[in-house]
């Protein structure tokens, strides 16, 4: 079954840092851009994070330039995203998002629950 599913979601200080995964499976995973969404409750789902199929390229919401880092292993099938210096507005459900560069396929995640709070 093609599918990806995200991990790594924790509750954490302001300042910490957490790392979330994006594994697929049953798709070729280098002909999938992968971006990462946050959404909170009430708001729009907005993109936080891509990069492009075979890795060479990234891109960044502002609000996260600097802090996130977007890094994929093709041989593993998986994508990261590197959270340092977390603030509560970070607080959301991640979800992973990969759109073939082909064709019109795209595959969600389920999401992975990300909280920061003192």
């Amino acid at each position: 079954q093609a599918q990806v599913v995200e991990s790594g979601g924790d509750f954490v200080r302001p300042g910490g840092s957490l790392r979330l995964s994006c594994t697929a499976s049953g798709i070729t995973f280098s002909n999938y851009r992968v971006t990462w969404y946050r959404q909170v409750p009430g708001k729009e789902r907005e993109s936080v994070a891509s990069i492009s199929a075979p890795g060479a390229t990234s891109t960044y919401a502002e609000s996260v330039k600097g802090r996130f880092f977007v890094s994929r292993d093709n041989s593993k099938n998986t994508a990261l995203l590197t959270m340092n210096t977390l603030k509560s507005e970070d607080t959301a459900v991640y979800y992973c998002r990969a759109d073939n560069i082909y064709n019109s396929r795209e595959f969600w995640g389920q999401g992975t629950q990300v909280t920061v709070s003192s």
